[in-house]
């Protein structure tokens, strides 16, 4: 890791994956100076070594390296772009590296004002949750030349597992956007029949137990099924990312000119969850919006929830 100790990091948003990030790149020695605007988490980031800015635009001005991981494109580029905003803030030949699940578009527009200052974008969202980025074992997915790859990947390596070099720019965030549509299209599928099963008086312990045995079995299934029929909505991945997400790839499709009846089903799914005020919690709390309709909450058998 000596040439990713040598690099100057800049580094804005510790929420749910920033903070692992952040945490990984200081264990292996790596200089960061962080802000958001969360005062906790910058107390938190401190007590592991970093440096903390004043403001979002300041730990860009010194870095080899800024990378940011927000919520949203409108968010990366409430940051970055303006007067006074970080690419501003930015050397030539700097490294502005973008974690922050986005949108085709957001790309685009981010690797042009980039170029036009002399600025290398990197498009590198990330799949798994925050666990495995506290743990250091996300997977990252970049798009771009393999020579910025290569320059990158001594930082990469402190916080990733796998490292996926998908193709040319942009190509990284359209696998993600696929990737989160299917992976948001299942939880929607399963909590839908989670509540149709619990209205119907099913034993939800042998509803889950035979799905997991076979092909309705998912990787969602595995990490949350049993969670949310705990009645845990800790929010790993929230209902509001989830909605972001879908929204992304429903307008990706309509750009596309494909018929998106599945993505626009899944997107308004979401999006009525959010109006009830879920956005907070777990993206698996979708199941509540299926809820209000039934009347019927979907539960293991009383014996085997955990108390609140």
């Amino acid at each position: 890791m000596g040439i990713a100790a040598g690099l100057n990091v800049g580094f804005v948003g510790l929420g749910g994956m920033g903070r692992g990030l952040v945490k990984n790149l200081l264990k292996h020695g790596v200089p960061v100076t962080v802000y958001d605007v969360d005062a906790a988490a910058m107390a938190h980031a401190e007590s592991l070594g970093a440096g903390l800015a004043e403001g979002a635009n300041e730990p860009a001005k010194a870095a080899d390296v800024f990378g940011i991981c927000v919520t949203t494109a409108e968010v990366v580029r409430e940051i970055a772009l303006g007067e006074d905003g970080a690419l501003a803030q930015m050397r030539p030949g700097a490294v502005f590296l973008d974690h922050t699940t986005t949108s085709p578009d957001h790309v685009a527009q981010m690797a042009a004002v980039c170029e036009s200052r002399g600025i290398l974008y990197c498009e590198a969202p990330m799949t798994r949750t925050p666990l495995h980025a506290d743990r250091g074992e996300v997977n990252v997915l970049f798009g771009g030349e393999a020579d910025l790859l290569e320059r990158l990947r001594p930082l990469f390596e402190t916080y990733a597992e796998n490292i996926f070099h998908v193709g040319p720019a942009g190509h990284a965030i359209r696998l993600k956007l696929i990737h989160n549509y299917i992976a948001f299209a299942n939880v929607a599928s399963w909590c839908e029949g989670f509540a149709l099963a619990a209205k119907e008086g099913l034993d939800m312990e042998k509803v889950i137990g035979i799905i997991s045995a076979a092909g309705g079995r998912s990787g969602m299934m595995d990490l949350y099924g049993e969670a949310t029929l705990r009645r845990d909505f800790t929010p790993h991945m929230s209902l509001a990312n989830a909605l972001k997400d879908v929204r992304y790839y429903a307008h990706w499709m309509e750009q596309a000119g494909l018929p998106g009846f599945m993505a626009e089903s899944v997107h308004q799914t979401y999006a009525l969850a959010s109006i009830m005020g879920l956005d907070d919690e777990s993206c698996t709390a979708v199941i509540k919006a299926y809820e209000k309709l039934t009347g019927v909450e979907a539960h293991l058998p009383e014996d085997e929830v955990p108390d609140s």
